[in-house]
């Protein structure tokens, strides 16, 4: 397997896996990752000289993110995931970050993939509206932490029913963030459950 960054020309293949994996990933739009490309903060993967998956994350900082990791379906479960993040923590040790933290999907398979990459759950918070499941906030320590606080993580599987019997005439900007966007998930959840 050979890992670089990638380039304006893999756009459009990294663009598809993203669109492939839509229920397990958040969405990017495209232009965001053109800008991200040209900061040097998307990894290819490619195996045989084709592109196999990408890793993009946030700037070096002490505390870097993994904003979005994914590997062709089927060649999961084969290291080259693994290889991928490794290659990762061997730039960040050179960046003198201190952690690697990322935010996954309750129900999503890959929670037993960062486990076993050495992460660990150090939280848990609630998702989206629309799927109901929970969000494991998990992390990589680069260098010795005193206060280490695990959770176990959450496992709770998405529900879409409460989304489905909302009221849609109070609708809310896809772009809310914050107290509105907590205001709303309350309302939603308040209202399907009289």
């Amino acid at each position: 397997m050979e890992i670089s960054y990638a380039t304006i020309s893999d756009l459009k293949y990294i663009d598809s896996l993203q669109k492939k994996n839509a229920e397990e990933l958040s969405f990017y739009p495209a232009q965001v990752f053109e800008r991200e490309i040209e900061f040097k903060r998307v990894l290819l993967a490619k195996i045989n000289n084709e592109p196999a998956g990408y890793l993009y994350h946030g700037a070096f900082r002490p505390l870097i993110k993994i904003h979005q990791a994914c590997i062709e379906y089927d060649i999961r479960g084969q290291l080259y995931g693994a290889e991928l993040v490794k290659f990762l923590i061997e730039i960040c040790e050179i960046q003198q970050c201190l952690s690697i933290k990322l935010r996954c999907g309750s129900d999503i398979s890959a929670n037993f993939f960062w486990q076993a990459m050495g992460f660990y759950c150090e939280g848990v918070t609630p998702g989206g509206v629309r799927r109901m499941r929970e969000i494991n906030n998990w992390r990589y320590d680069l260098q010795d932490v005193w206060f280490i606080e695990k959770v176990i993580p959450s496992n709770k599987k998405q529900d879409a029913s409460v989304w489905r019997k909302r009221d849609k005439s109070k609708k809310i900007s896809q772009f809310s963030r914050g107290k509105k966007i907590s205001d709303y998930r309350k309302n939603i959840v308040g209202e399907n459950s009289e």
